[in-house]
C-alpha cells in the first residue's frame, strides 16, 4: 500500500473511532507547555493539531491562512501544533503547504496527550479567558464556511 493511500485510510479510521476525550467545552484549556498558546487580553486562539502524514491537514492550511488574514485583525490567533516525531517531516510539509500563522512543535505529543487528541486534524477555539468554546475533529471543505461562521460568531458575542 503506498503512503498516500495509507494516510487516507488511517485518517478515515481515526475520524471514525477516535473521539476527543479530555477536551471539555466551557472548561479552561489545561496548561500545555507551549509558549505559542498563551491567551492574551482580547485574543481568541484557534488551535489546530496536525501531522505531516495527514491528508485533510493539507487542505486545512490554506483555509487557516485565510482565516488568520481575515479574523487576525479582529483578535484571532491561529496556532497549528505539529505532533510529528521528526521536525524534518513537518518542515517538508510546510515547504509544500506554507503556514501564514503560528506553528508550534510538540514532537513527543505531550500536549496532544493531555487533551486526549487522536484525530488529525483536531481543532478548538479558546476564548481570551482561556476557556474552550468548541472542538472540531477532522477537516472537510464543505465545513469551511460554517466553521468560520461559528468562530466569527463566538468572537462577536464575546464568549
Amino acid at each position: 500500500m503506498n503512503l498516500k493511500i495509507f494516510s487516507v485510510v488511517l485518517t478515515a479510521l481515526l475520524l471514525q473511532v477516535s473521539p476527543v476525550g479530555a477536551v471539555e467545552m466551557g472548561k479552561p484549556l489545561p496548561a500545555l507547555g507551549l509558549t505559542e498558546i498563551q491567551p492574551t487580553k482580547g485574543q481568541y486562539i484557534y488551535i489546530d493539531y496536525w501531522a505531516s502524514w495527514c491528508g485533510p491537514c493539507r487542505q486545512s492550511f490554506p483555509w487557516m491562512n485565510a482565516l488568520q488574514a481575515k479574523l487576525g485583525p479582529k483578535g484571532l490567533k491561529v496556532v497549528a501544533v505539529n505532533v510529528d516525531a521528526k521536525r524534518a517531516d513537518a518542515d517538508k510539509f510546510l515547504t509544500h503547504t506554507p503556514a501564514q500563522f503560528t506553528v508550534a512543535y510538540d514532537p513527543q505529543g505531550d500536549s496532544a496527550k493531555k487533551l486526549a487528541i487522536k484525530t488529525m486534524p483536531t481543532s478548538m477555539l479558546v476564548n481570551p479567558d482561556g476557556k474552550i468554546l468548541f472542538v472540531h475533529s477532522g477537516f472537510r471543505t464543505e465545513e469551511m464556511g460554517p466553521l468560520e461562521t461559528k468562530i466569527a460568531a463566538a468572537m462577536l458575542s464575546g464568549n
